[in-house]
């Protein structure tokens, strides 16, 4: 089927490659672009909401004709199986509960998410570790022993002790994989490439629970390190990131912050995707129109040195960002306490 109007072509195109990969067809009638076009209904011309709406009405009912034909398509492909009953076929049958069909977790779907995103991006997806040491935690990113940001981090300690005789801990951030990528890809300087990879994994500190926060939750950590990098980059980076994860123009603002392992360093706010400052209500920003959302920064030279580079020579950028608040942000989920409450009712929404 063919769309004149280009916006609505264009996701369409997406949504039917998406459509041709998912296990679960019917998600694709949830998906971000599909509502940031309906979305985008209300700031049209009056003249021109009609031709959009219509179209984009043709798209939907194509994506659900697509889907239940899927549907359909499944079921007749069901092989055959043996009926014969092992057990006397007269017997009351017994109550069963209902049987439904599994689907990702939220998180797990949207860390497939953003991965591909960055992937197409060119940078690199690399797994954390749960249980790590206080060098890749502390030593390697600018907090030297008894330096007090270290207190910031709530950290869990083990009783095992590394080789160092310090306590192994749970990683308050992913940012402890950053010694080891730097060192890990530190060849492609040399050849004249960059340095590109995230980490999306868990992390965990000692916190106060409550609707925003948890002792367990999960972050994707960037680097990105090559020649005449500046924060530009950073920024760029970052607002291409999120257009394309939340399906819609932002604008952004950076603040100065700070963090031992950057220099300088910055808090990243967007424009509140759901209402842009207009809705005193909107249980995102508040109706103040900015939703802060990670921290970022250019690598300091200490972190650059530690893993034997020249911070005279290359330069690069880190951040690291809550994908439960992605998440929150995108759904307008209110408690981050759902995530891991395990409540049926709640996952099989996505």
């Amino acid at each position: 089927m063919n769309y004149e109007n280009p916006e609505i072509a264009a996701a369409a195109e997406v949504l039917y490659e998406r459509l041709a990969t998912l296990e679960n067809k019917a998600a694709v009638l949830r998906a971000p672009e599909l509502a940031a076009l309906y979305a985008r209904i209300r700031t049209l011309a009056p003249e021109a909401k009609a031709g959009f709406g219509r179209e984009l009405n043709q798209l939907k009912n194509e994506l659900t004709r697509r889907v239940e034909d899927a549907k359909q398509q499944a079921e007749s492909e069901l092989r055959p199986i043996d009926v014969t009953a092992p057990m006397d076929i007269n017997a009351d049958l017994p109550d069963t509960l209902p049987a439904y069909q599994g689907s990702q977790h939220p998180i797990s779907q949207e860390i497939a998410r953003l991965s591909d995103i960055f992937i197409r991006m060119g940078y690199v997806v690399e797994d954390s570790r749960e249980i790590d040491d206080q060098f890749h935690m502390f030593e390697s990113l600018n907090f030297p022993k008894g330096h007090p940001a270290r207190d910031d981090y709530d950290t869990f300690m083990t009783v095992e002790h590394d080789a160092n005789g310090d306590p192994l801990i749970a990683p308050a951030h992913t940012s402890t994989m950053q010694n080891r990528i730097l060192k890990k890809y530190r060849n492609k300087l040399e050849n004249g490439e960059a340095i590109a990879a995230i980490v999306p994994d868990r992390g965990f500190r000692n916190e106060d629970l409550d609707a925003r926060h948890e002792h367990t939750f999960y972050q994707v950590e960037g680097i990105y390190v090559a020649k005449n990098v500046h924060a530009g980059m950073l920024i760029a980076t970052l607002q291409e990131f999120l257009q394309e994860y939340y399906a819609q123009t932002l604008d952004v603002r950076v603040n100065p912050f700070y963090f031992p392992f950057t220099e300088p360093s910055f808090e990243f706010a967007l424009s509140c995707p759901f209402c842009g400052g207009t809705d005193s209500a909107c249980k995102v920003c508040s109706g103040e129109g900015w939703v802060e959302l990670l921290g970022c920064g250019m690598i300091h030279p200490n972190v650059l040195r530690m893993a034997d580079i020249d911070p005279e020579t290359y330069t690069g950028f880190a951040f690291g960002c809550g994908i439960d608040r992605l998440v929150m942000m995108k759904y307008q989920i209110e408690d981050i306490r759902h995530f891991e409450s395990a409540k049926l009712d709640f996952l099989r929404q996505f």
